[in-house]
């Protein structure tokens, strides 16, 4: 299910937390954002395997920030219950859950704190029934490939 208004509270997804930047509009995020333990996991994999000392100065960078600005929900024995749905919906509709395992336990820890998903890439979560989708308008991050994620994600 995709939102078109703003919540008290909602997870934002990784590529929402690297877009942070860019968002010129603040009533496009929930009122009080907040990021999962499985955000800063994929964050912390940026640094690692970033190509040159730029990009990884960039990536620690936002590492550094969410870990500054956010509190994450853990992934929990709930989130954990809450996977399996996500995983069972995921193979329901044709997708295999390991090439966005990343998206589905940030969905699992969103679904189990009865929070919407706030994201730049909403198609990374379809076929997830249980997840209220925020899309988010963030540019430069509409790609799954995106730089900092790239290398997370492999």
């Amino acid at each position: 299910m995709t939102a078109e208004h703003q919540h008290g509270r909602g997870v934002l997804d990784t590529n929402a937390v690297i877009g942070l930047p860019h968002i010129s509009d603040a009533g496009v995020l929930p009122a009080e954002p907040t990021i999962t333990a499985i955000t800063l996991a994929e964050l912390s994999v940026g640094p690692l395997v970033a190509s040159n000392q730029a990009e990884r100065g960039r990536r620690q960078a936002h590492l550094q920030q969410a870990e500054a600005d956010f509190d994450p929900l853990p992934f929990d024995d709930a989130a954990a219950r809450s996977f399996g749905q996500v995983a069972a919906d995921l193979r329901a509709s044709g997708r295999k859950r390991a090439a966005r395992a990343y998206d589905a336990l940030i969905a699992a820890v969103a679904i189990s704190n009865g929070l919407p998903l706030y994201t730049a890439n909403p198609g990374d979560f379809d076929g997830i029934t249980e997840l209220e989708i925020v899309a988010l308008p963030v540019p430069g991050t509409s790609s799954p490939s995106h730089p900092q994620s790239a290398g997370a994600d492999q």
